[in-house]
């Protein structure tokens, strides 16, 4: 006999004349296969006849089927029609139990012995398998869910929806193989991303739940289209791959719902972070590029850059390019670029005081009616760009500017799902710029008027060579009350200033204004410095118990604050220094190249308590450096003084201009953020030579106001300044008679030649000469006013031995 073979279902083979029974696998107790020949007789079957039916296969084989029936009379009934059958029956168990089966019969080809293939399948096992099939055809049959069948080439075999859904034109009926693969219908970059993931689960039959990828179609790239997938492997009864099965979900709509609520959850999060304009601007054009748009730039009013106020944009108002941002990082040259300005138009700028935001889906179309010059269309029109999107960024009734957005041709243009979204994000913007505007402007308010409170940054005298530098705080909280000051004294004499009054902004620069006065008013009554301190706690203990909310206000700032007070004698180099708070200066030394810390007393703040402030003093040479600080420094402290150090050690060792040594200072110290204010002050100090001033003891004797006289008159000769001797003698006659008269001896007679002419008289009296407009009929009173007539100023000090009034001349004969 010619041998054939018969496939059924792919899953069972009998082949050959001897007909042998191959196998799959079946498990036990399933379906039973028998080989019939023309009489009914069974010729070969399946060993899970016995886990049936409780019969071998031995048992069964040569015996007619009819005899494993219950009812044969209706079995022949069945067998007596044609072509292939289906029905149920009962079978007979071993133990007289009857087992209900459906049977299945399949005629064989002619030319063989056998003449059909009979399957008994336990009733049980039928029903799960046809709710197995009714599974597969139910899903598909809908059209809510994609599923696609791949074989291990990954290429598509059956889908449940039209071909038109995949923008083919081949149309396909239910049921038919599809030669069909990924990459034929998605972008290649979501093809093969798809095609991995498959591949993966083939490999490892590992199912893969909702991952979501996009699904972008070749016809459509520009359309963005997001799907979950569910991939399970699908196997034969051994176990071996036969293929994947795809469950897709279309969650476009979905997934831009998300990304919308995400991205403003970005923008609330990120927007308002600085208190700087520009980088505001910048955070939202990187908010909003790549996810929303491919192009962004903001553009606002000049009034606004200049924290003005833009309450209308009026026409030819400037608009300013601040920042941009573009999804390949490249802005395009046929636009406006950053930094560049343009006039808004009468049109333009009644949009964006009174209209909403401008939706250009189709922005050829849009340009084209607004008929636009070339200068329009570079404002208005990217090359590149096929869509676009304006609104106005408003915030507490100010028209601040423009924000404009822009989509590419391989993207979808905007649409009016768009734009809610975007009028949202522009409204925190907005918030976030204006906040920024009101900062810079109060910022600027207050860094000029802290400016305006503290002294030249360089000062010279014959006293020091001085230079001062201010270094603001690195974070949003502004300016602070931190300053330096440098004071003439009388004699030739110089004060050095540096302090901090608490926190930042107005109010601080106020406090700190208040201070500076303070110290000034009270340098010029020429106290000792421990005695000026006193003075100034006084005054903030006062302030702080003012009940008035202006006292308050400022109060705050002056509580906690610190100040250094030193004066320096350049006739005999002593320095005097005190100090509430911890600003310890530093003093280098010129001829022994040593550096260090001044040592000063350990003294609260000012207002903090009631210690007495103490005086260190010092020895100066020529050429020794002081610098001053407001302290405490950074957080960094140490690094800080050490900076200090190098500074004060480089002034004191070279000749280099202490303007140079102060910013290079500045420039390190600004290499880290700073969390406060820092002001700085390098003092050179220097002598008078011995040669430029004059001194004389003398008792109190009114012959001896003509001797007074006649040594001036010579001492004035040697300088050369005999043209003023004649106004020095009487200064000094009269002087040195109001010492005689109203103190008592000794006196002493200093002159000092600097820039000015300085004349000193000291008596031990504590009693301070005023002056007073004598009347017609006083026969004294003159003195002190023809001495106010005469020099440039005058004025009087204590001492610890009494008090000294000094005067001033000026040496320049074109000076009055």
């Amino acid at each position: 006999m010619a041998e054939k073979s018969v496939a059924v279902y792919g899953a069972r083979q009998w082949s050959g004349s001897d007909v042998q029974v191959q196998e799959a696998g079946r498990p036990s107790g399933g379906p039973v296969a028998f080989m019939l020949d023309g009489r009914g007789t069974v010729v070969q079957c399946t060993t899970t006849v016995q886990d049936l039916l409780g019969w071998s296969a031995g048992e069964v084989q040569g015996r007619p089927l009819t005899a494993l029936v219950v009812s044969p009379v209706a079995w022949q009934k069945q067998l007596d029609r044609a072509g292939r059958l289906e029905f149920s029956v009962a079978l007979r168990h071993r133990d007289g139990a009857s087992v209900a089966v459906d049977i299945e019969v399949v005629p064989l080809p002619a030319g063989t012995v056998l003449r059909r293939l009979v399957f008994a399948v336990p009733r049980a096992d039928s029903r799960r398998r046809m709710e197995d099939q009714a599974l597969v055809r139910a899903l598909f049959s809908q059209d809510r869910v994609g599923l696609v069948i791949h074989d291990t080439d990954l290429v598509v075999r059956r889908v449940n929806f039209e071909s038109r859904l995949l923008g083919l034109d081949q149309p396909w009926s239910e049921g038919e193989l599809i030669d069909l693969r990924a990459e034929d219908v998605l972008v290649p970059e979501d093809a093969a991303a798809l095609n991995e993931q498959m591949r993966r689960v083939l490999e490892t039959g590992e199912p893969l739940i909702d991952w979501e990828h996009s699904a972008r179609r070749r016809i459509a790239p520009e359309r963005e289209r997001t799907v979950t997938v569910s991939m399970f492997r699908l196997e034969d009864p051994q176990g071996g791959a036969i293929g994947v099965a795809a469950v897709v979900t279309d969650v476009t709509e979905q997934h831009a719902a998300q990304q919308r609520l995400a991205l403003l959850h970005t923008a609330a999060a990120r927007l308002g972070q600085s208190l700087d304009l520009t980088r505001n601007a910048k955070e939202l054009t990187g908010i909003l590029v790549p996810g929303f748009a491919d192009l962004a730039s903001v553009d606002l009013s000049e009034p606004v850059l200049e924290g003005g106020d833009s309450t209308r944009l009026l026409p030819g108002t400037l608009l300013s390019r601040i920042a941009v941002a573009s999804s390949d990082g490249v802005w395009p040259a046929d636009t406006y670029q950053p930094g560049d300005t343009v006039r808004a138009r009468e049109s333009e700028s009644r949009v964006l005081r009174e209209g909403g935001p401008v939706l250009a889906a189709d922005l050829a179309a849009y340009c084209e009616g607004l008929e636009l010059d070339a200068e329009r269309r570079r404002l208005l029109w990217p090359s590149s760009a096929v869509s676009a999107l304006f609104v106005p960024l408003f915030a507490r009734g100010h028209v601040l500017g423009v924000l404009g957005l822009w989509r590419n041709r391989d993207r979808a243009p905007f649409t009016a799902a768009d734009v809610p979204l975007i009028e949202e994000i522009g409204s925190r913007a907005a918030l976030s710029l204006d906040n920024a505007r009101r900062y810079s402007r109060e910022r600027r308010v207050t860094e000029a008027l802290q400016h305006s409170l503290l002294p030249p940054p360089v000062v010279e005298t014959a006293a020091a060579q001085t230079s001062g530098a201010y270094v603001p705080a690195s974070t949003a909280a502004g300016t602070g009350g931190t300053w330096y000051d440098v004071i003439r004294l009388s004699g030739v004499r110089i004060a050095f200033v540096v302090g901090r009054v608490a926190g930042h902004g107005v109010h601080a620069a106020g406090a700190m204004g208040r201070l500076r006065s303070a110290v000034q008013t009270l340098a010029d009554l020429d106290p000792p410095p421990e005695e000026l301190l006193s003075h100034l706690d006084d005054l903030v203990t006062r302030i702080g118990e003012d009940d008035s909310h202006q006292g308050i206000a400022i109060a705050g700032s002056l509580r906690g604050a610190t100040c250094l007070y030193a004066t320096y004698d350049p006739v005999t180099g002593q320095c005097l220094v005190a100090a509430a708070g911890r600003p310890v200066p530093v003093v280098a030394r010129r001829h022994t190249g040593t550096i260090n810390e001044v040592s000063l007393q350990s003294v609260p703040a000012l207002g903090a308590g009631s210690e007495p402030f103490e005086t260190t003093e010092l020895l100066l040479q020529p050429g020794d450096v002081l610098a001053f600080h407001s302290g405490p420094l950074n957080g960094s402290a140490r690094g800080d003084l050490e900076c200090v150090c190098e500074g004060a050690r480089a002034a004191a060792h070279t000749d280099e201009p202490l303007t140079d040594i102060t910013a290079r200072l500045v420039s390190r110290l600004r290499e880290e953020p700073r969390s406060d204010d820092l002001a700085l002050l390098l003092a050179r100090v220097d002598r008078v030579p011995a040669s430029h001033t004059a001194f004389w003891q003398l008792s109190a004797d009114p012959r001896l106001v003509a001797r007074a006289r006649t040594l001036v008159s010579a001492q004035l000769t040697e300088w050369g300044l005999a043209d003023m001797a004649f106004t020095t003698e009487l200064i000094v006659s009269e002087l040195v008679t109001n010492a005689i008269r109203y103190a008592s001896g000794p006196i002493g007679l200093r002159l000092i030649k600097d820039h000015r002419l300085v004349c000193e008289v000291s008596d031990p009296s504590q009693s301070q000469p005023h002056l007073r407009r004598a009347r017609l009929a006083d026969e004294g009173g003159r003195g002190l006013f023809l001495i106010a007539q005469l020099t440039r100023r005058w004025g009087s000090r204590y001492t610890p031995d009494g008090k000294t009034i000094w005067t001033e001349q000026s040496l320049d004969p074109t000076e009055v």
